[in-house]
C-alpha cells in the first residue's frame, strides 16, 4: 500500500462523494487549526467524515507506529469506521479491534501496526495492558459517541486509556445529544464546540399510527409490511424474546429478514446486517443497538413495534429513516386503548388495507472462505464470478470483503448452480469454498 496522502477530493471522488456538507466544512476547519474539538451533530449527518479527513491530513506516513486512536462505544461502529477509511484509500493502515472475537485475529491483524487504531474501550484496555503495540506516537484522539460510551459504563477503562496517552495534541469528541459532560480526566482544555444539533432543519419524517384491533400486533405489523411491499425497513423491538417473536411470525408467513441484537453473537450480528445491507432480506428486526452506529443502506420507514422509554431513542430510531436529505416514514403500532409515550407529537393514523405488490426475493448471499489477510481483493472475486461463474455485471451484486472471508449477493434463482460451479475454486493460491449463507 503506497504510503502517501491522497488529495481531499481524491478521497470524496472514491467515496463517492460531490461536496461536503456545512457541518462536515465547519468541523474539518476547526479541527485542523485547534488542539480540542466537541463536534455535535445529528445522527446521519456525516460526523465520521468529518473528523476522518483531518486526521488523515496529519498523519506521517513515515511511522511505523499507531497515529490515531479512535474509540467507539460499539463493535458495529468500529467496523463501520474501518469500512470508511478502507474506502478512502489513503494509504494508511486501519484496524478495528472489539470484543466479542477471538483475541487471536487482533494479534494478527495489529501485528503489522496500523497507522490508524479503531475500537471498543474494553478491547483497546487490554491491548493497552499487554503492550502489544507503542503508544508513543498516538497523538491524534476521538472519541466518537462519546456519551454513550459513558451511558454503557466504559468510564474507567477510557479514563486508564487516557492515562496512557501523554503525547496528545489533537482531542474531538462526538455526539449526537446535547448532554455532554466531559469528565477531567479527557483532559479537554479549552475546547471549540462545532453545534449542529440546534440547526433548523426541516424534517423529511411522517410519523403515521398503525391501530391494532387486538392486543396481538402481530397481524398488524404482517399488513403493514404488505402494504409497503418491497420497501425496506427497521421493525425495533425492546428486548430479545420480542424479536424472537417477531421473527418465529415473520418466518411462518415467508418475510424475509434479519435480527439484530446485543444477545447475538458478534459473527451473526455482522452477517444479518451483511443480508440486510445487499437486500437478500428486506427487513430487520432490531433492539436499539440499530438505531445508530451500524453501517446500513437509507431506509424508506422504521416502525415502532415496541415503543421506547425515551425520547432519545425515538429520535435515534426514526433518524434512520429520513437520514440528511432524504424522506421516510416512521409508524407507530398502537393497541387500540394504549397510550403512546408524551413524546409522541402525532396522533396521524394511516389506512394500510391495501396491499402492494411484493416481488420474490431476488438475492441470495454466498460465503466465501477467503478474504485480505489471502491477498484476495474484490476484483479477484469479481473476475471469479464472471469468467468461471458466467455471471453478467447486472447479476452480480454487492461484494463485501472481510479479512479471512467473503460475501457476495447474486440473484437466488441461480444461486445453488453458482455454488456448484464455483466451489473449491483458486482464488489467488487459495482454494475457497463457496457456500449459500
Amino acid at each position: 500500500m503506497a504510503n502517501s496522502i491522497k488529495e481531499q477530493q481524491d478521497i470524496l471522488t472514491k467515496l463517492n462523494i460531490h461536496v461536503l456538507n456545512p457541518m462536515q466544512e465547519e468541523a474539518i476547519s476547526v479541527i485542523d487549526t485547534t488542539t480540542n474539538t466537541i463536534l455535535l451533530s445529528p445522527t446521519g449527518t456525516g460526523k465520521t467524515l468529518a473528523f476522518l479527513l483531518p486526521i488523515i491530513k496529519i498523519l506521517d506516513p513515515e511511522c511505523q507506529d499507531v497515529q490515531a486512536l479512535i474509540i467507539v462505544p460499539s463493535r458495529e461502529l468500529a467496523i463501520q469506521i474501518e469500512q470508511v477509511v478502507r474506502s478512502m484509500g489513503s494509504g494508511f493502515k486501519v484496524n478495528a479491534v472489539y470484543g466479542g472475537r477471538p483475541m487471536s485475529k487482533d494479534k494478527i491483524e495489529i501485528k503489522h501496526v496500523p497507522a490508524i487504531l479503531i475500537g471498543t474501550p474494553g478491547r483497546i484496555a487490554d491491548h493497552f495492558s499487554n503492550d502489544r503495540f507503542s503508544k508513543k506516537s498516538i497523538k491524534s484522539l476521538v472519541l466518537d459517541e462519546f456519551d454513550k460510551s459513558l451511558e454503557d459504563g466504559f468510564e474507567l477503562e477510557m479514563k486508564d486509556i487516557i492515562h496512557q496517552l501523554p503525547h496528545i495534541n489533537k482531542r474531538i469528541l462526538t455526539s449526537a445529544t446535547k448532554s455532554l459532560e466531559v469528565p477531567g480526566f479527557v483532559r479537554l482544555d479549552k475546547p471549540t464546540t462545532v453545534n449542529y444539533l440546534n440547526q433548523k432543519v426541516v424534517s423529511k419524517l411522517q410519523v403515521k399510527i398503525v391501530k391494532s384491533v387486538s392486543k396481538n400486533k402481530l397481524p398488524s405489523l404482517l399488513e403493514l409490511i404488505d402494504h409497503l411491499g418491497n420497501q425496506n425497513g427497521i421493525v425495533f423491538c425492546n428486548f430479545r424474546d420480542s424479536i424472537e417473536v417477531v421473527s418465529r411470525f415473520l418466518d411462518k408467513n415467508k418475510i424475509n429478514h434479519s435480527c439484530f441484537s446485543g444477545g447475538m453473537e458478534q459473527k451473526d450480528r455482522e452477517r444479518s446486517l451483511i443480508k440486510f445491507r445487499n437486500g437478500t432480506n428486506q427487513i430487520l428486526v432490531a433492539t436499539d443497538l440499530a438505531s445508530r452506529g451500524i453501517d446500513i443502506p437509507e431506509l424508506k420507514f422504521v416502525a415502532h413495534y415496541e415503543m421506547p422509554r425515551a425520547s432519545e431513542e425515538f429520535t435515534h430510531r426514526n433518524g434512520r429513516a429520513a437520514r440528511v436529505d432524504s424522506k421516510g416514514t416512521a409508524y407507530i403500532l398502537k393497541v387500540e386503548d394504549e397510550e403512546l409515550p408524551i413524546y409522541v407529537k402525532t396522533s396521524k393514523g394511516v389506512n394500510i388495507s391495501k396491499k402492494a405488490v411484493r416481488k420474490p426475493q431476488h438475492w441470495e448471499t454466498l460465503f466465501i472462505s477467503g478474504g485480505r489477510k489471502d491477498k484476495i481483493s474484490k476484483g479477484d472475486i469479481a473476475g471469479l464470478f464472471f469468467k468461471q461463474g458466467k455471471l453478467s455485471k447486472d447479476q452480480l451484486g454487492t461484494i463485501e470483503l472481510k479479512q479471512d472471508c467473503a460475501f457476495v449477493a447474486v440473484p437466488k434463482s441461480i444461486s445453488e448452480a453458482l455454488v456448484d460451479s464455483l466451489n473449491n475454486s483458486r482464488l489467488k493460491k487459495k482454494k475457497v469454498r463457496v457456500i449459500i449463507l
